[in-house]
């Protein structure tokens, strides 16, 4: 197991957001699922704790019930190589969710995702301030993350609207 495991608080949910989560991804792998058992706080059989992987990475999920909830403070960031890939993504977690700017949404659960193309680092980390500025003013203009978009600000082509 890792060091450090992002512990996921759902109100009384969390077995049906790792299912989801499962079949936006497809590389999860659940480890292991505690429930709840009598005399315990949450209902009898219910999913207290559940540990599972997506790509790899440990999570933990709680139904710890309404006390706490998620916020955009803490997000999810998804590395992308293609279009089709942050279309995929940013298409399964908006539905039921809020999309937001910047390739930022949060998802039926509330968990806020950063659906973000891998390229997007070394286009506004470039030398040059100038186009590493046009990218990063491309990128606040957009809501889903748009590669060609963002290479043609890079390259000082107009980007539309």
């Amino acid at each position: 197991m890792q060091k450090i495991t992002p512990f996921l608080w759902f109100d009384d949910n969390a077995e049906e957001a790792v299912e989801y989560y499962a079949s936006v991804f497809g590389d999860v792998k659940v480890r292991n699922v505690s429930r709840y058992s009598e005399g315990s706080p949450g209902p009898v059989g219910k999913v207290m704790v559940m540990s599972f992987q997506l790509f790899g990475q440990d999570f933990m999920a709680l139904n710890g019930g309404p006390l706490y909830t998620f916020s955009p403070a803490i997000s999810m960031f998804v590395s992308c190589e293609t279009q089709e890939e942050i279309d995929r993504y940013w298409g399964l977690l908006s539905v039921g969710g809020e999309p937001s700017q910047c390739g930022w949404l949060k998802d039926k659960f509330g968990v806020t995702w950063q659906i973000v193309p891998r390229v997007l680092g070394e286009l506004m980390a470039d030398a040059d301030p100038a186009r590493s500025q046009r990218v990063v003013q491309a990128m606040l203009q957009m809501v889903k993350l748009d590669i060609a978009a963002l290479q043609r600000a890079y390259d000082g082509e107009p980007v539309p609207a």
